[in-house]
C-alpha cells in the first residue's frame, strides 16, 4: 500500500464530525427525478444524465440556479425525511458520527411549503439517526442573503415555535453584494433566544465580509473563509481566537473559488494555527461527500498523518457538541491515529 492509499484509509476510518452541510445540497439527481415523478412536477431536463451534466459550474450563482430549481421537487414531510435520511445513511458509511446540518426554509416557504413540513421531516430523520445509527446532530437554520432582510425576520417568526429543534442560525446563498451587516438585527434576535450563530463569508465575498460576520453578527464560526489569506491581520486574529473555518475543498474547486485543489489554502492555514475543518458543503453537486473531500486533499496537498488526525479532531473541537462528548471523540481519534 502506497502512502496516499494509506492516508486515505486512515481518513476514511477516523471518526468525523461534519459542520458545513446543506441538506438540500445532498439531493442527488436520481432523487430529483424520483420525487418529481411522485409529486407530478415537470423538470426542464429529460434524464438524470442531462441534469448531472449541468453540474459544470462557472461560479456560485450558476450552481445556485440549479440548486433552487431542484429544491422544487421537495413538497411533503416525507420528502424532507427521505432526503435527510439518505444523507445520514451516507454518514454511517463514512464514519461521520456527528453532523451539523444547514437547512434553507425560505427555499421552500417561498413556494408555499409550510415551515412545519420542512422541519418535521428533517427532524424525524435526525432523531431516528440518533437512536438507530448513533449519529448525533445539530440543526442550523440559514437565512438567504439574496432575499430582503424582512424575509429573514418573517422566517424567524415562523421558526419561533420550533426553537427547541434548532440549535443555531446561519447566512448563505449568493455572497457578492450582500454583506453580513445587513442581517445584524435578525442575528441579534437569534442570539437573544440562545442560539449559536455562524455565517458564510469569504467564499466569493472579500475578507471584509469575514470581519463583518465577526463584528456585526458575532458569529462563533466562519463557513468557508477561503479569502482570509488576503488579509494578514485578520488571519492572525482568527488564529489567535481559534475561530473555526468550516472549509469545503471540492466545493471551492468546482465553483472556481480556488483554481485547483493544489492551490487550496486549507493546509497552509492549518500550519498557521487556524482551526480549520473539512466538510462537503453540497456533495450531490460538487463531486463527493466528506471522505471524498479528504481524499482529494490527500492526493493534491499530501498532508502528513498528523495533519489528517488534527483535521479530524478539529471537526469535533469546532462543533456545538457538549465538551464531554468532544473530549471522548477526540480521545478516540488519537487512539485510531496511532500507528
Amino acid at each position: 500500500m502506497n502512502k496516499t492509499d494509506s492516508l486515505v484509509r486512515l481518513s476514511d476510518g477516523l471518526p468525523k464530525a461534519e459542520l458545513h452541510l446543506h441538506i438540500e445540497g445532498t439531493l442527488e439527481p436520481e432523487m430529483v427525478f424520483r420525487l418529481a415523478k411522485k409529486n407530478t412536477i415537470d423538470l426542464p431536463f429529460s434524464s438524470v444524465e442531462e441534469l448531472a451534466g449541468r453540474y459544470d459550474f462557472e461560479n456560485l450563482q450558476s450552481f445556485l440556479d440549479i440548486y433552487y430549481l431542484a429544491c422544487a421537487v421537495l413538497r411533503t414531510e416525507q420528502d424532507f425525511y427521505e432526503l435527510t435520511w439518505a444523507y445520514l445513511r451516507q454518514c454511517q458509511l463514512e464514519n461521520i458520527v456527528h453532523t451539523e446540518i444547514f437547512f434553507d426554509p425560505q427555499s421552500h416557504t417561498g413556494r408555499g411549503i409550510p415551515f412545519s413540513v420542512v422541519i418535521d421531516g428533517i427532524h424525524r430523520a435526525l432523531r431516528q439517526a440518533e437512536t438507530e445509527l448513533g449519529i448525533s446532530s445539530r440543526l442550523i437554520m440559514c437565512f438567504l442573503r439574496h432575499l430582503p432582510v424582512e424575509s429573514a425576520f418573517a422566517t424567524w417568526r415562523q421558526a419561533e415555535p420550533y426553537l427547541d429543534r434548532i440549535h443555531g442560525v446561519g447566512l448563505d446563498s449568493g455572497e457578492r453584494n450582500f454583506p453580513p451587516r445587513l442581517f445584524t438585527g435578525v442575528f441579534a434576535r437569534a442570539r437573544e433566544a440562545g442560539l449559536e450563530t455562524v455565517a458564510h463569508a469569504g467564499e466569493e465575498g472579500p475578507p471584509a465580509y469575514i470581519q463583518q460576520a465577526l463584528d456585526w453578527l458575532q458569529v462563533s464560526r466562519i463557513d468557508h473563509g477561503v479569502r482570509i489569506v488576503e488579509d494578514e491581520a485578520l488571519l492572525q486574529a482568527v488564529a489567535a481566537h481559534q475561530i473555526p473555518l468550516t472549509m469545503c475543498p471540492l466545493s471551492n474547486t468546482r465553483l472556481r473559488v480556488c483554481p485547483a485543489m493544489q492551490q487550496h489554502p486549507l493546509l497552509k492555514l492549518l500550519e498557521r494555527g487556524l482551526l480549520v475543518t473539512v466538510n462537503s458543503d453540497d456533495p450531490a453537486y460538487f463531486g463527493g461527500y466528506l471522505n471524498a473531500n479528504f481524499s482529494a486533499l490527500i492526493e493534491a496537498l499530501e498532508p502528513s498523518r498528523e495533519q489528517l488526525v488534527q483535521l479530524a479532531k478539529n471537526g469535533f473541537t469546532a462543533s456545538f457538541m457538549d465538551e464531554g462528548s468532544k473530549s471522548r471523540w477526540i480521545e478516540k481519534i488519537d487512539a485510531a491515529g496511532v500507528g
